[in-house]
């Protein structure tokens, strides 16, 4: 029986430690994941109102992959690449609440000028390149990305996000082909919330180990604890390291959770309000990094006060959003086709 050792014998990256943040960071991390929370939670509101329609997917429960992540990339240099579920996303590379709200709620003043609502916010300045609604087809324009900062030898990395739900999709395999092929310097990050929509992992996927996935194309995977942020930031850490160096792709399974439905459409019947409530009193990663900051000495009042300074940043977002115009009606035919290449 013949095989090959060099599957067994390559290198392989060293196991991450959760990260040591300094008292500093950790507030940091703490203010910019309730930022989303509460972010989130007053679009959840303003959909009620019928003030944002369409589909609507929210990101509560899953705040401590974006800034995790995000946090140890470097804005303007490394790109973002993600799926429908991106206004954690765009939160955590530090974009303006007042225009992802206003986009959000299809107004002039939204960051794709009104036109993309939930699902499809870009900001090229940021280099974030949006959400995409198609299932999986973020994960090939971010190969595409990457190859972009590979070519142009700019020292970016790109990161790729996609759900549980979409690792089954082909096209994710032919980018990991290629990522490997080239040794493209891009992070592979599967948000695994359990549910693909409302199907369970263990239902859809014959292999629910998400980080094995790359295996046949010689991409390592790490499995990390999705719920806590410092465990992220050092999987971060680790997953830079390795692209940097020159040595491709790394894929990072995010084992998180949503406490809402799918989307705002999706009454989640397909689970127990008795699960959400065990992983919310549990796991959730705004406490657990509360409970460390309470550890080092902030107090309460402190506490306190940086919610109250969040809830006015966010109504001041959506009080910019429901006050500014809609798009005029001739916006309807720009930025149809690019004109010029």
């Amino acid at each position: 029986m013949s095989g090959n050792s060099n599957l067994h014998n390559r290198e392989r990256p060293e196991a991450p430690k959760p990260y040591e943040a300094t008292p500093e960071e950790l507030l940091a991390f703490y203010k910019e994941m309730l930022l989303i929370r509460r972010f989130e939670e007053k679009a959840g509101q303003l959909y009620g109102l019928g003030l944002i329609g369409g589909f609507c997917h929210l990101y509560i429960g899953q705040e401590a992959v974006a800034i995790g992540l995000q946090s140890a990339l470097t804005p303007g240099k490394d790109s973002v690449i993600t799926g429908y579920r991106d206004h954690g996303h765009m939160l955590a590379y530090g974009i303006d609440p007042n225009i992802i709200m206003a986009e959000l709620t299809g107004r002039a003043a939204g960051i794709s000028r009104g036109k993309g609502g939930s699902m499809h916010m870009f900001s090229t300045e940021h280099k974030f390149y949006g959400g995409h609604g198609i299932v999986g087809a973020q994960v090939s324009l971010g190969a595409g990305l990457a190859f972009k900062h590979k070519y142009s030898k700019d020292g970016g990395v790109c990161l790729a996000y996609f759900g549980d739900g979409a690792a089954n999709q082909g096209q994710v395999y032919e980018s990991f082909n290629m990522a490997e092929l080239w040794k493209l310097p891009i992070i592979f990050v599967i948000e695994n919330n359990q549910y693909a929509m409302g199907t369970s992992v263990n239902r859809a996927s014959s292999e629910d180990q998400l980080y094995r996935r790359g295996e046949s194309f010689r991409i390592p995977g790490i499995q990390v604890d999705g719920m806590d942020v410092l465990a992220v930031r050092g999987a971060a850490e680790t997953a830079l390291e390795w692209v940097r160096a020159g040595k491709g792709p790394i894929l990072l399974e995010m084992k998180t959770y949503r406490y809402r439905g799918h989307s705002m459409s999706d009454p989640a019947k397909y689970r127990s309000r008795d699960e959400v409530q065990s992983m919310r009193e549990n796991s959730d990663p705004i406490e657990q990094t509360k409970k460390r900051l309470l550890e080092l000495g902030v107090s309460e009042d402190d506490i306190k006060t940086i919610d109250k300074d969040i809830r006015a940043v966010v109504n001041e977002a959506a009080d910019f959003a429901e006050n500014s115009p809609e798009p005029d009606v001739n916006e309807l035919y720009t930025d149809v086709l690019v004109e010029q290449y």
